[in-house]
């Protein structure tokens, strides 16, 4: 019986990490197991308290500071032993119930890696923000450039593994914020990765329910597109 490893960096979710966590399980993936990884970036609202809760059912673990979403997955995916890896975001943008959709190509053999992408496809998404879209279409066409790859949704927070490839890609990855995304996308061009993409529906949050990313954060894609596509 296969196995699917969820890693979910967390910070600061205190209104939703049992939110994501109950739809997660609700998710039936028929004969796959699940394996939850909970990665607390050291949280300071009540997040960590929730997770104390908690940690006798889940793998979770308490980082003692805050290196960034990109160390919280980096720590996760060494503690990963499923057949299949998947990133969750805790904050209920994307939907538990994409699952199946979203490893059927590794299972079907034609995938070493699958990105769930906001943009393809006819699923329903949350209209807010213009600037945000335009940025991340223009990352992602940026990242296309210096990768070869063709995706749609570079920044996408659902990307999913193969237990080999996955072991190919995590000793290379170094960045520790949101710069994890087009490091893992570069680097898994440069292994020659099968990479597919499927379209997601997207429920995006504002700032006000506790969206994180920022103006600054695509400054340093950008710096971290040209970092890893150019110099290193």
């Amino acid at each position: 019986m296969k196995t699917l490893s969820i890693v979910i960096p967390v910070y600061n979710e205190e209104n939703t990490i049992l939110k994501i966590i109950g739809a997660i399980e609700s998710v039936d993936l028929r004969e796959i197991n699940k394996q939850l990884i909970i990665v607390d970036d050291k949280s300071i609202d009540g997040t960590r308290k929730i997770l104390e809760g908690i940690k006798g059912k889940y793998k979770v673990i308490f980082k003692e500071e805050n290196g960034g979403k990109g160390s919280a997955i980096r720590t996760g995916f060494r503690e990963a032993q499923g057949d299949i890896v998947l990133v969750q975001d805790a904050d209920l943008e994307y939907d538990p119930e994409e699952y199946p959709k979203l490893i059927s190509p590794i299972l079907d053999g034609k995938a070493d890696v699958v990105y769930g992408s906001r943009f393809m496809g006819g699923e329903p998404h949350r209209v807010l923000y213009f600037w945000h879209s335009a940025a991340n279409k223009l990352l992602t066409l940026l990242c296309n450039i210096f990768s070869g790859l063709n995706l749609t949704d570079m920044e996408t927070g659902y990307k999913v593994f193969t237990r080999e490839a996955l072991g190919k890609l995590a000793p290379r990855l170094t960045a520790n914020r949101f710069g994890i995304e087009p490091e893992m996308t570069i680097k898994i061009a440069r292994l020659k990765l099968r990479v597919y993409e499927v379209g997601i529906s997207y429920s995006g949050r504002t700032y006000a329910e506790g969206k994180k990313i920022n103006w600054k954060d695509g400054f340093a894609a950008v710096w971290h597109i040209i970092k890893y596509g150019i110099i290193s």
